[in-house]
């Protein structure tokens, strides 16, 4: 079995988000478990040049969008064994960051397209092309509409991963002509059209033969209106041929043991404790083991539970705790950690910065990790805390409540604690309740080792899409 990953994003080349952590690990280990796995995606300008110059040039081509000929080259790059091949366009990706620009449309047209052009020059025939969010949307209708009949590309089956049903690509009309030379008969409420427009993410959804998201629960979730984007009524139609995979984490990078962020590596509880003291003296907060550090490492915005966190964030405060948080988002919710880190120096420290290495640091010190999710495909955040020992407070849906089980105080069960309904005070009472049971050293180290005994590494996720690319074949 080959698969051919196509996506925007992969670590450790470039990140916006959890998209690049999977295209990075999950390859890695499907390869490992005898799928061989290779990666296509964008040649950014922002990838560091240290990547670029290890790229070997594969090919030049040229890539129909619309009546343009755009130039395509090709690069090749072996990385921790799997082999990664770059669609190098400097018009179109040779910019500042990733995405946010005004001709979107154009940029992922032309990538889609130059995936099935580029295909028969790669010395590798996949068995599936294996399609992840909206930027890859288009490449299974354009696979069914115009390359089909050729071939080589008769024996080819797509699967399509939603990672955030936000997010969907949405273009208007024209599009559909001026870029991808398909007609109208594409354009029908069960094809590609969305309220008068061209959805990418619809497309991926309707024309490939295999779909799954990154957790049971939302593959659940996305099939009623509240999650569903509007997309719910599709999603419930094609409910057999859609499977809800949950994510892992990388553990070689993602271990205490070896991290080289960290102030210094761990194994135990001693080692840990280390950490936080250090974390607490390098962000200028007072140094006392006795007190929990609460950590957010995340995107500040309102799927993220900010507007909760808002809402009782004075009552956070009221407790015995320290506040570590490390992000950017929306301009309020900065604000809103400024004002509150100037009123309480002692107990606030706020960063608005991406930074791996202290994020790395936060993980490591911090004694929980607070995750209150409006909505949450998967999330990484609390499976990196249950590898570095810290316990997660998070909302229960999506991949968070796949993940995280409450603590039970009767067993001695659970992982972490969580609340149901999407409501401050819940919150408020569940981080209340995690502050208790840090005070109970048996207790909390029970949770710890809970956490510590539960695998969310890449193994058993690698396992079922193993099963589906087979299922997917039949």
């Amino acid at each position: 079995m080959q698969v051919l990953f196509v996506a925007s994003e992969c670590a450790p080349f470039i990140k916006t988000g959890g998209l690049a952590d999977v295209i990075g690990s999950l390859p890695k280990e499907l390869t490992k478990r005898g799928t061989e796995t290779r990666v296509i995606m964008p040649k950014y300008g922002d990838i560091p040049a240290a990547f670029k110059e290890k790229m070997a040039v594969k090919g030049a081509y040229t890539v129909s969008v619309g009546w343009r000929q755009q130039y395509c080259g090709v690069e090749e790059l072996v990385h921790d064994g799997v082999h990664y091949y770059f669609i190098d366009n400097e018009y179109y990706f040779k910019r500042p960051g990733i995405y946010g620009f005004y001709d979107e449309a154009e940029r992922y047209a032309f990538f889609c397209r130059a995936i099935l052009d580029v295909l028969p020059h790669l010395d590798f025939v996949p068995d599936v092309l294996h399609c992840h969010d909206w930027h890859a949307g288009m490449v299974s209708v354009l696979l069914n509409a115009q390359y089909r009949h050729l071939p080589f590309y008769q024996t080819i089956r797509t699967a399509f991963t939603i990672h955030n049903l936000k997010y969907q690509g949405i273009f208007p009309y024209s599009i559909l002509g001026n870029l991808f030379g398909l007609g109208d008969s594409y354009f029908t409420y069960d094809k590609v059209e969305f309220y008068g427009d061209v959805n990418y993410m619809k497309a991926g959804l309707v024309y490939s033969d295999l779909l799954t998201t990154v957790s049971e629960t939302y593959a659940q979730e996305i099939q009623t209106p509240y999650y569903g984007e509007r997309l719910d009524g599709l999603l419930r139609a094609k409910r057999n041929s859609l499977f809800g995979i949950v994510n892992g984490v990388d553990y070689d990078v993602y271990n205490p043991a070896t991290d080289p962020n960290l102030y210094v590596n761990y194994t135990d509880a001693a080692g840990k404790q280390m950490n936080k003291t250090a974390l607490q003296d390098e962000l200028g907060l007072p140094v006392n083991p006795d007190i929990p550090v609460v950590a957010l490492v995340s995107r500040l915005v309102q799927q993220k539970g900010l507007d909760l966190i808002a809402h009782v964030l004075e009552e956070i405060l009221e407790i015995d705790l320290q506040l570590v948080v490390l992000g950017t988002g929306e301009e309020k919710y900065e604000d809103l950690f400024r004002h509150v880190m100037h009123r309480w120096p002692n107990k606030v420290s706020a960063h608005f910065l991406f930074d791996e290495g202290l994020a790395s640091q936060i993980y490591a010190g911090a004694d929980m990790f607070l995750m209150p999710s409006l909505f949450e495909p998967c999330g990484i955040g609390q499976l990196i805390a249950l590898r570095y020992q810290t316990v997660p407070i998070v909302r229960e849906t999506g991949g968070l409540k796949d993940t995280i089980q409450a603590y039970n105080r009767y067993t001695g069960e659970g992982n972490g604690f969580s609340f149901a309904h999407y409501n401050a005070h819940d919150m408020l009472d569940t981080i209340r309740q995690a502050v208790h049971y840090y005070h109970d050293k048996t207790v909390w180290f029970g949770i710890v080792k809970n956490g510590q005994n539960t695998d969310y590494s890449w193994n058993e996720s690698a396992k079922q899409y193993q099963k589906l690319y087979e299922w997917g074949q039949n």
